[in-house]
């Protein structure tokens, strides 16, 4: 069994933890986090040894990020470049009760939890975070960090961009793309393109503006 060590003490580090001691390939050592109210605490019957720069004490573990939101999943995979890691260094989580069909593709360092089904063609990019029970059909493709919060339904060719953040039970209409850093609210049901950086909610969907200050 590989050594491994997950990265960012949050819910979805427990998430990730449980499939992992089910699946018993990986020998977890702990957790980092920046937070320093975390170190040398036990999260979830594993120690946060200290800040993310402690990597370097675990050269040949390999690692996940659990952080969240995509944009810092982003920011703290170019710090772990700085740190000599690449994606070579990184574990790719899928619970066992989803199936990866011939000519579906998965990212390095990428989580899918369980009950999400890929059809067929299907690609999910780096770090990207796929909830319970998330559908994706033919030919979606999932951008780098990326997250797909439980339930959310993509038809057909749908492209979803990096950083985007699809919201619990939302739903894409098939062809359809979601720009880089946009956000569909909970529920939602997009169909028309959503821009890139831009936050949508509804049925349909539509922009959500912010009050002038």
């Amino acid at each position: 069994m590989s050594e491994l060590l997950l990265l960012g003490a949050s819910g979805l580090a427990r998430e990730a933890l449980a499939v992992l001691r089910k699946q018993g390939e990986h020998t977890v050592l702990g957790c980092l986090d920046d937070d320093p109210t975390t170190w040398d605490r036990e999260y979830d019957r594993m120690l946060v040894f200290g800040g993310i720069e402690q990597v370097e004490r675990f050269p040949g573990a390999k690692l996940l990020v659990c952080v969240g939101k995509g944009s810092h999943r982003a920011t703290l995979s170019q710090r772990l470049i700085a740190l000599g890691r690449d994606d070579h260094d990184y574990a790719t989580v899928i619970d066992e009760s989803v199936s990866i069909p011939a000519g579906c593709l998965v990212g390095a360092g990428s989580i899918l939890l369980a009950g999400s089904v890929l059809t067929t063609n299907v690609t999910i990019g780096r770090h990207v975070v796929v909830m319970p029970h998330v559908t994706l059909t033919h030919d979606a493709f999932v951008e780098s960090f990326a997250t797909l919060c439980a339930g959310v339904t993509l038809g057909g060719n749908v492209l979803v961009g990096e950083r985007s953040y699809l919201g619990m039970n939302s739903s894409v209409r098939e062809g359809l793309r979601v720009g880089r850093d946009a956000v569909l609210g909970m529920g939602a049901v997009l169909l028309d393109e959503l821009p890139p950086g831009q936050t949508w909610a509804g049925v349909p969907a539509r922009q959500i503006l912010r009050a002038a200050s």
